[in-house]
């Protein structure tokens, strides 16, 4: 069974409750069911409060992986995005995450394949978005005339619309 997600008074509540019940007198199995672990779990937590006492129940923190980017340049890095792609040398002003991925390299000697960099992102608080693709010559004044003219001439119009007839057409079938 997988490690339970909660919080770290809850697990250490489990184990404790487990401990109790094996105290009672119930065994290792009997205890995994009634808890809803393994019975090795039970066993291993009986042998640390053996070793340790109580303070060998406690959860320790899982730390994982340490980041690539610590806190100080993951802020350094936001400035630099903040500034935009065409004060990096960009022609566009536009980033992706190939881009962000290049910035990373060349200011802090860090890489990451482009498809992390969406996952970094989130964690900074940013969002994809993406541009609207307008034409450069669109003319907002000249649509909003056409939409109030030109449009209500030539939209269908609900005349002459009538129901279909639920009847089937060939007599035949």
């Amino acid at each position: 069974m997988p490690r339970l997600k909660a919080s770290a008074e809850l697990l250490e509540d489990r184990r404790r409750r487990a401990l109790a019940l094996l105290d009672e007198g119930c065994s290792l199995n009997e205890v995994g069911r009634q808890i809803g672990c393994n019975a090795s779990s039970v066993m291993r937590w009986r042998d640390a409060r053996r070793q340790g006492g109580d303070e060998a129940l406690q959860v320790r923190f899982s730390p994982g992986r340490p980041l690539k980017l610590a806190a100080t340049r993951r802020k350094k890095l936001v400035r630099l995005l903040l500034k935009g792609p065409l004060a990096q040398g960009y022609r566009t002003n536009l980033w992706t995450t190939a881009r962000i991925a290049a910035l990373i390299e060349s200011e802090f000697g860090v890489s990451y394949h482009p498809d992390h960099i969406g996952r970094l992102m989130h964690d900074l608080g940013w969002t994809p978005q993406k541009p609207e693709r307008r034409a450069l010559e669109r003319n907002e004044e000249e649509i909003e005339r056409w939409k109030q003219k030109a449009w209500p001439r030539i939209k269908k119009t609900p005349q002459g619309w009538a129901p279909a007839s639920s009847l089937p057409m060939n007599r035949a079938s």
